[in-house]
């Protein structure tokens, strides 16, 4: 798509699962979009270094993959920031390597806005990110109408750093929300009741969750392409653990996760799904095809993509047959 007059020019910088989707939800949206990658990739408007992305646009999206990353992409676009950037930082990073990308950039005048997000790859691509912003909110309204091109909700929480805070907490609770799911199915085989019975006993459960209706599915049919991978989750469940021992804080279910994903990691299963873990268990059945449905209407499919994968709504069309 051609770019939109009076639509700024966007900078993503960070090619993985969510940053090559945010650029094509951008470009969609009618932005001109300037691209850097650590590798190289065959795509337009593809840039050299970080600081020609800071010389192409002023509103500049970082999808890397830890603090050390993000401080070195900043520190080489440094000698291009000026005061008309907006920097915004979506890795999941502590929120004092958080503090710290914010000094970087304000050395330039520049501003800087604490910007993780909630959503895997299948909400990327529909556009339907979750960003929590931490930071200047007049900033903020610069960069929203960016922002909405791969979003559905943008949510203010407070100070740069506070944002962080509440990635890192959500992302404790999916991770033992996975690790819990994985105790239960495990329990469920070996005194011989079929796995496909959960999710009938979950429709009408307290227990259900929207992690445990994306990643159920995922166990079930042995799908671990990833939507967020196993090495990612174990980076952030161990910030979260040091951000506890800061403010002497037990974490013990963290502690846990952060144990099976380690010896997930070492099996070699760090680029596929976090759900991954359920492999300890080597349930019966795994990889089975689950029977396909209608596709659901264009209007439903953003929401769809979020809340409910095709694979747990085939899975509980097929048990509600069976009823």
């Amino acid at each position: 798509m051609e770019q939109i007059p009076g639509k700024p020019a966007a900078g993503v910088i960070g090619l993985g699962i969510i940053g090559s989707r945010v650029a094509a939800c951008l470009r969609r949206a009618g932005h001109q979009v300037w691209l850097w990658n650590r590798t190289v990739r065959p795509e337009p408007n593809f840039l050299s270094s970080p600081a020609e992305i800071a010389e192409a646009a002023r509103h500049i999206q970082i999808f890397v993959s830890n603090g050390e990353a993000l401080h070195s992409v900043l520190r080489a676009m440094l000698p291009a920031l000026t005061a008309e950037h907006v920097i915004l930082n979506h890795a999941t990073v502590s929120p004092a390597d958080t503090l710290t990308a914010a000094e970087i950039v304000a050395e330039k005048h520049a501003t800087f806005l604490d910007a993780p997000f909630t959503g895997s790859r299948d909400a990327a691509a529909a556009g339907q990110l979750v960003y929590y912003i931490g930071g200047d909110p007049q900033a903020l309204e610069r960069v929203r109408p960016q922002l909405e091109a791969s979003s559905k909700q943008i949510l203010e929480i407070g100070e740069i750093g506070q944002a962080s805070v509440v990635k890192v907490a959500t992302n404790l609770i999916s991770a033992n929300a996975v690790a819990s799911l994985t105790e239960a199915l495990a329990l469920l085989d070996r005194y011989g009741v079929g796995l496909h019975k959960l999710p009938l006993a979950l429709e009408n459960n307290a227990a259900r969750s929207g992690v445990i209706d994306l990643k159920l599915p995922c166990m079930l049919g042995a799908d671990f392409d990833p939507r967020f991978s196993l090495k990612n989750m174990f980076k952030d469940v161990q910030i979260g653990l040091a951000m506890a021992e800061e403010k002497n804080i037990e974490l013990p279910a963290a502690g846990s996760f952060a144990g099976i994903a380690m010896a997930g990691l070492q099996r070699g299963w760090g680029d596929e799904d976090f759900s991954v873990i359920s492999r300890f268990y080597d349930f019966p059945g795994q990889g089975h095809t689950l029977p396909e449905t209608p596709a659901p209407s264009t209007s439903a499919q953003a929401e769809e993509a979020t809340h409910k994968p095709a694979g747990l709504k085939n899975l509980w069309g097929l048990l509600r047959r069976k009823k």
